[in-house]
């Protein structure tokens, strides 16, 4: 073999590695991205910041951004369908089972699994708490429509097409993908994006946990801006001991009265009531164990990686992913301030028997954000216990948001 051949052996042998991708045009973009996912490998296993979620999303993003590597587990073919709608077609490890994704099985099956982990009794005890539920969804439809609004704004389409963002006009379908992120429900979020606009999975849903996991240090300062330290110390009655008989038609009731009000909202909420009505009945136990754990955590594996797949380079470093972490963090602010102005008013209402901090807990993210209003109850008072009371509006905003999300389905879809 001639110097020459030797060369040329060394030097395609050299292209092959992962190692020249980075010296390859927009390499550095892949760096970029590995870096990211380092980050939130590190939230998830030091910090334990929803680590259930977080660290397969994050190995996902880890693999597909190794040059070369996504080519051999995620591979996306756009078949161009002459007079229709182009069709994409996935291939690779990952890209069979991003299907689950696509199609909507995972989130569903999250929330059959969420069903049958949930005590609905604090919010069957005292009903008039869906109420805080339905009011921390308005963070959604507020944010929807600054994402609207921001979308009329003279050149950001220009602006977006220039930066090579994967989307470039904020239409309703894009402002309800970003919207939903106050719902504060990470399945809810991943489905509604991939029905609506599915090159934004990778920014929503990393964006929507990362909201999630930080419940602790974005509630508290919210709280107390909005309440008085007499309000966060008002002690709630005990709640009336709920029956097995109301427990097992609250998922029957609930599933008639949403479905034939919101259709679209079929799927989520049919599986959450699902889970529930299993987990109540008692008359298969060793099903609700496989929810409650084997399941959950198998798909929460597959569908963590799958969407941490989707996060390249080209979809996710662009102007648009700011936007939409800008918008996230107001949506769920606003989602949490809206829940805790509804706990005032129910509480003036009711002449101080409400604790206005439970509002807070009206969205999606159970249990944490019970958690974190009982934490702040006891400190104010050492004799409050809070978390029951405000396991009522977490329920029910588990409900809101998949009520919210079946009617952005149902118009924009």
């Amino acid at each position: 073999m001639s110097f020459e051949q030797l060369g040329e052996f060394f030097k395609g042998l050299w292209e092959s590695t992962g190692i020249a991708g980075f010296f390859a045009d927009g390499g550095w973009k892949n760096l970029i991205m590995i870096v990211v996912a380092c980050v939130l490998l590190f939230l998830a296993i030091k910090k334990k910041f929803e680590p259930y979620l977080l660290l397969p999303i994050a190995f996902g993003m880890l693999l597909v951004n190794l040059p070369f590597a996504g080519k051999e587990l995620f591979i996306e073919t756009v078949e161009h369908v002459e007079g229709g709608k182009d069709i994409t077609h996935y291939s690779g490890l990952l890209g069979y089972l991003y299907y689950g994704v696509k199609l909507g099985i995972y989130p569903c099956l999250i929330f059959l699994c969420i069903g049958a982990t949930t005590d609905f009794g604090p919010l069957i005890a005292n009903k008039k708490l869906m109420l805080l539920g339905a009011a921390a969804q308005i963070g959604i439809f507020l944010t929807f429509i600054i994402a609207i609004s921001i979308g009329k704004i003279p050149g950001i389409s220009d602006f977006l097409s220039a930066a090579g963002s994967p989307v470039t006009i904020i239409d309703g379908k894009v402002a309800a993908s970003i919207g939903i992120i106050g719902g504060a429900d990470g399945p809810t979020a991943i489905l509604v994006t991939s029905k609506l606009k599915e090159e934004l999975l990778p920014s929503i849903s990393i964006a929507a946990y990362s909201y999630m996991a930080l419940v602790p240090v974005i509630f508290p300062p919210i709280i107390k801006l909005l309440t008085t330290k007499k309000e966060r110390s008002i002690k709630m009655e005990v709640t009336r001991e709920v029956s097995k008989r109301e427990k097992i038609l609250f998922p029957i009731v609930v599933t008639a009265v949403v479905i034939l009000l919101v259709p679209s909202a079929a799927p989520l909420i049919g599986c959450l009531m699902l889970g529930n009505l299993i987990k109540e009945s008692g008359v298969v136990p060793k099903i609700t164990e496989t929810l409650a754990n084997s399941l959950m955590y198998i798909v929460t594996i597959l569908l963590g990686t799958c969407v941490g797949a989707t996060a390249t380079a080209e979809k996710f470093l662009n102007p648009l992913t700011l936007i939409i972490f800008a918008l996230g963090i107001f949506a769920f602010s606003l989602s949490a301030a809206s829940g805790v102005l509804a706990g005032k008013l129910m509480c003036k209402i009711t002449k101080g028997k409400v604790n206005p901090m439970i509002g807070a807990a009206g969205v999606s993210a159970v249990p944490m954000a019970a958690r974190v209003v009982h934490k702040m109850g006891q400190e104010e008072n050492s004799d409050n216990y809070l978390l029951m009371h405000a396991m009522g509006p977490n329920v029910a905003g588990v409900i809101g948001s998949a009520v919210a999300a079946g009617l952005l389905l149902l118009i924009f879809a």
